[in-house]
């Protein structure tokens, strides 16, 4: 009876071997609302500031058991706007920003933002508050980011909200940036800019 039982367990385990064990959970896809999502940006410069938009141009949230596990989000940088500025003064810029000195958007008309992984905010009050390590494409270069983010997952819908900096010099956009070019001035363009995204998903 014993040496029955021993071969009824071991068969038991050698077929939960083959089948490759206990299967994990799959992800879900939440897809990207670029219409209900927002992207805004904020600049400065020695002289002044600006502020404007682009569109968000898509992408899939990864989801499991609730939790962000991956994704990617694009950004339509054709889309490149100034909301500060009105008639010839906001083309110019808007041209200026789309050109080689800046985000060189004729051969590079998206950016992404590809998550490797969130993370729980430790101490945190609430349970939405998360750090977010992602990487981060722009003209075709790719740097890790790291920010926090309020993500939300509740029934068939996803959103979060985050506010951070991002050092553009990074990403090879030197123009009018101090750190490279020495006597600038008053027309120094700060490294970093603002920027503040509200990404809404749906599966």
């Amino acid at each position: 009876m014993k040496k029955l039982t021993f071969i009824l367990a071991l068969a038991a385990t050698s077929a939960v071997a083959l089948a490759g064990g206990p299967k994990k959970p799959q992800s879900e896809a939440f897809k990207v609302d670029g219409k209900a999502s927002t992207f805004k940006w904020h600049a400065k410069k020695v002289t002044g500031e600006h502020f404007g938009t682009m569109n968000i141009a898509g992408g899939t949230v990864d989801v499991e058991k609730g939790l962000v596990v991956g994704g990617t989000v694009e950004v339509d940088m054709t889309s490149i706007n100034v909301t500060d500025l009105q008639g010839e003064y906001k083309g110019k810029l808007e041209g200026h920003l789309k050109s080689e000195d800046f985000f060189a958007v004729a051969n590079h008309n998206k950016a992404s933002l590809t998550i490797k992984r969130v993370e729980a905010i430790k101490g945190s009050k609430t349970a939405e508050n998360f750090t977010v390590v992602a990487d981060l494409t722009i003209k075709g270069i790719t740097k890790e980011v790291r920010f926090p983010a309020i993500i939300v997952v509740k029934g068939n819908t996803l959103t979060a909200n985050a506010d951070f900096m991002i050092n553009r010099t990074l990403w090879d956009i030197r123009y009018g940036s101090k750190s490279f070019i020495e006597g600038i001035g008053d027309k120094a363009i700060d490294d970093e800019f603002n920027v503040k995204v509200r990404i809404v998903a749906a599966r």
